[in-house]
């Protein structure tokens, strides 16, 4: 029995392009939305094992409509598709509960890759921007704010670390050197222990900072 699919996407080039591209291929496309409100709608109506999602749609983005087809359809796995390739946006999709967070630059053997292991409750493809992050809102989940002490401006820096922004980014908004924002991003990593900037985003953003 074929995979059976909903994409999600306002732009109609990207849906019959994604439609193309899965026919034989055992992935049958059952349906279709341009909005987070139709792509809740259609999930709900079509029950599909996974559903493509598109971030920015025209009612709000994609990671609203997660959490509510995540709570209305929760036997559908969600692949979040998306041309950002943004700490914060994966951070979030993993805190929702996507199963996994690809681009729409990748190849088609990838796509089917990152659909068949979705269907199959594998973990992330080694090739979807979650595996860096498989096991980051897992690490140190735990922990409560008063056993991280970190510093006013830590958490400051924190925060802008999961908005993506650069080091220089950083420093231009806090008023601090590079150099300053390097040793606080350091600091950050060692007491949340995580190893790199997208699992300190992972952690924010279930920390609630962003």
């Amino acid at each position: 029995m074929g995979i059976r699919v909903l994409i999600c996407d306002d732009h109609e080039v990207i849906r019959s392009g994604l439609t193309a591209l899965l026919s034989e291929t055992g992935i049958e496309v059952v349906g279709e939305a341009a909005s987070g409100k139709e792509a809740l709608k259609q999930a709900i109506k079509l029950k599909p094992d996974v559903i493509l999602l598109d971030i920015r749609m025209p009612d709000g983005d994609g990671l609203q409509a997660l959490d509510k087809i995540r709570a209305k359809v929760p036997s559908a796995k969600v692949v979040i598709l998306s041309t950002y390739d943004n700490p914060t946006y994966i951070a979030r999709a993993v805190a929702s509960g996507a199963t996994d967070y690809v681009l729409k630059g990748s190849s088609r053997d990838d796509l089917l890759g990152v659909i068949k292991a979705a269907a199959a409750g594998e973990s992330p493809y080694h090739s979807g921007e979650l595996k860096r992050v498989a096991n980051a809102m897992k690490v140190k989940q735990a922990i409560e704010d008063d056993e991280v002490p970190l510093t006013q401006r830590e958490t400051q820096v924190l925060k802008h670390v999961a908005l993506g922004l650069s080091n220089k980014e950083i420093g231009r908004s806090l008023g601090i050197s590079v150099e300053t924002v390097k040793e606080h991003v350091q600091n950050i990593l060692r007491k949340i222990a995580v190893t790199d900037r997208t699992q300190a985003a992972v952690w924010a953003v279930r920390k609630g900072l962003v």
